[in-house]
Parts: structure tokens; sequence; C-alpha cells
């Protein structure tokens, strides 16, 4: 059995990797083999109840992943509906190249941390059409947004799938996960954009003949009020769960009854056409339902690994053959410039178990800082990083050329630097 689930497991992994090549979507790929993963699991095992037991506690734990990644892309999509990111992108104004660099590298980076890296991403790339008129230019520009958008996510618990997914599972804290891994993060951001800014200085801002958006306008209180209001529940989320102890998606749903009361009130005014494209049953068809399809698929492909016990043995097999913690650490945020963080991180969860690991111990926070900004090496090692290849057409080995041994140097040096920070702060 344990032979017939890892061939099953690395099959539908490879599909998934090679999504591209193979034109089958990875949501796909991952629902089949979740799916021929507890069928195997459930014939072989012997005990019905056992496993019936299992997939509950499995589909209850990916349930309220799901929720919250449902609610909170629900909340950016009714933001950005009122243009509420236009509070962000309008303070945007320089001439020069290397100084947008360093703005958008930070704005990335930490409105990224209270959204998340993907929809931090589309928005800071839309902005950039609107800023930068040379192709080239603006290509430079969205390879840095994605090392930002991806090092900002690492340090929030919200910013990141990954990180929520460690949140959740009780691995991470918000308060620790942010002094924890914030120096490490903003490193892996600083280090590309000081080699970047000395390639763009003296270089100026070429901007597009026209830089007035189409369609319609919401008015400035409109914008103001749900932008913020937006942002401030999604923040408020984690202090939701320390005062009530309840599960997060409990906090964001919450949230999004209040954002939605709000936005019919402040509507109700408005004619059906103009108001239908500012309604919470709106946003509601354009979240990425693809991506929450392949979130549960994989996860629950992850689960019958861990209750087969393969995770547990796999844990014993790199301690016993690689040795030092850290190191293990470092080549899963390599490996996952390859493959996908999320199993990645699923498969950790359960490789590693929380009365050896308790939360916020240094794995637990390694893993968040090198499962989240691994992915920069790679164009394709993370969701942010798909997008912007496809919303600026970038070539995988321009990428590979220019970028990756940026995106790796800022890697490394945010792992020395929490591996040093960790050893000052617990000697």
């Amino acid at each position: 059995m344990l032979g017939a689930l890892v061939v099953i497991f690395v099959v539908a992994y490879a599909a998934i990797a090679l999504e591209h090549p193979i034109k089958v979507n990875k949501s796909a790929s991952a629902l089949i083999g979740a799916g021929l993963l507890w069928t195997v699991y459930a014939v072989s095992n012997g005990d019905p109840g056992l496993v019936e037991r299992q997939l509950n506690d499995s589909v209850s734990s990916t349930a309220q992943i799901i929720f919250f990644l449902i609610g909170a892309m629900t909340i950016v999509e009714v933001i950005d509906a009122h243009n509420g990111f236009e509070v962000i992108t309008s303070l945007i104004r320089t001439r020069k190249q290397v100084t947008l660099m360093w703005l958008v590298g930070f704005v990335t980076f930490f409105l990224s941390a209270m959204l998340d890296n993907l929809t931090t991403t589309i928005v800071m790339i839309a902005l950039m059409k609107k800023l930068l008129d040379n192709h080239g230019d603006r290509l430079f520009f969205a390879a840095m947004i994605v090392i930002a958008a991806n090092a900002g996510g690492a340090w929030s618990a919200i910013g990141d799938v990954t990180t929520t997914m460690l949140w959740i599972g009780g691995q991470i804290t918000p308060l620790a996960i942010m002094k924890g891994v914030f120096l490490a993060s903003l490193i892996n951001l600083v280090v590309p954009l000081l080699v970047v800014s000395v390639q763009l200085r003296g270089r100026e801002i070429v901007a597009p003949p026209q830089l007035q958006s189409a369609g319609f306008q919401t008015s400035k209180f409109e914008r103001n009020l749900v932008f913020f209001l937006g942002l401030g529940i999604l923040v408020m989320v984690p202090v939701f769960k320390t005062i009530t102890h309840l599960p997060p998606f409990m906090g964001i749903l919450f949230g999004l009854g209040i954002l939605w009361m709000v936005g019919e009130l402040i509507h109700r005014e408005k004619e059906d056409e103009d108001r239908k494209r500012l309604t919470l049953v709106h946003a509601l068809t354009r979240i990425d339902m693809g991506s929450i399809v392949f979130f549960i698929g994989i996860l629950l492909a992850v689960a019958t690994l861990e209750h087969a016990h393969i995770l547990e043995m796999l844990a014993k097999w790199l301690d016993a053959t690689v040795g030092r913690q850290d190191a293990i650490v470092v080549l899963l945020g390599l490996l996952s410039a390859i493959v996908d963080n999320v199993p990645l991180v699923a498969a950790s969860m359960g490789m590693y178990s929380l009365s050896q690991y308790p939360p916020d111990s240094f794995l637990w926070e390694f893993i968040a800082y090198c499962a989240g900004t691994g992915g920069s090496i790679l164009i394709i090692g993370s969701a942010s990083g798909v997008a912007a290849m496809g919303l600026e057409k970038i070539h995988f080995f321009w990428y590979v050329k220019r970028i990756s041994g940026l995106a790796l140097l800022g890697y490394l040096g945010g792992a020395a630097a929490y591996i040093v920070q960790y050893g000052l702060l617990h000697p």
C-alpha cells in the first residue's frame, strides 16, 4: 500500500508541476490524486471506521483554510471593484526609476503582508502599466514585485497561503512570526533591490501617453471607506482569534458580513446596473475558484500521506541523512522554486509534530520564511511569479538570466540572518 500511495502522489505532483506542458489544469490533477490516494488507502486499510474519522478530520482542517481564503479573496475583490487601491497608488510620484523601484518594493512588501502576495502582485503590476511605457523597464519592476510580494507574505500570518496554513494549524502565531521573520524577509528584498538600483541608476521614467483609467468610477468617500474597512478587517482577524480563541475563518467570515452590509447601505440609492458591479455577490464571481479547488485537492492528498505515516518516515530519513534541521529547511525552500510551496508546507506539517516542535519554534518560523521566499528564485516557483509571468509575458529564461541569481542571494542572505538572529535571541 505504501508504495502505491507514494507512486500516485509523485505522479499527481509531476502533473501539477508540468501543468503548462501537458495542458492539464493543476486543479484536476490535484483532485484526481486526492481521490486515488484516499481510495487506495481506504481499500487497503481494512478499518472503514478509522478511515472515515481520519477523512472527517482532514476535511475539517482543510475547510478552515478554504473558508479563510474565500473570505480574504472576496474582500480584496470588493476593494478592487471600488478602485480602493488607488488610495495607495495615487501617492507614488517620482521621475527616477531607482526611486520608483524602492517605493514599489516597499509598498509591495508591506501591502503583501496585509493582503496576500498574489493579489498584491496583480495590483502592483497593473499600477506599473499606468506608470511605465517601456516594456523592458516593466519587466524589471514586475520581477522585483514578485520578490517583494513573496518576502512580504512570509512574515505575516495572512500574507501567504503557506503562512496561513501554518497559523491555522497552530504551528505559528501572528505576532511571533512578525517579530521572528521580518528582518530575514526585509533582507530578502533589500539585497536584490541594491543590485537592481545600480543597474537602473540615472534612468528616467517614461510614462505611457494615457494615464486615465477607464470604466466605472466610485467616489473618493466610497474608495476610502471600502479600502480602509476591508484592510482593517484583514488586519483584525489575528486580534479576533486572540480574543475569542475561535478559528481565523470565523473572524474573516464575520468581517465579510460587516463589509457586505456596509456595501449594501452605501450603494442602496444607485441604479441596479451600477450597484451590481460593486456588490459582494459580484466579487464572489471574480475570485479564483480554480486555485481554491487546487488547495482542496492537494491538502486532502497530503493528508493521506500523513495518516499512512509516510511523512513521519520521510522526516526520520531526512534527519538521519542530512542531520541539520536548518539545512533541511533551506533545501525545502530551494525545492519550492521548482514545485508549489503549498504541498511542501502541508507535507512539512505532517512530517513534524507539535509535541516535538511547539508553536513558534525555529523549525516552523524558518519553514515559513524559506517556503515563502524560495519560490522567487524561479518565475514558476510561486503564485505571484506565475501571475507576473502571464501579465507581463516574462520569459522563463529571461528571469533565470537576470533575476534568479539576485533572488537566490536575497534568499540565502535572509536565511543566514534568521539563523543568526535566532541564535542571538535563543542562546
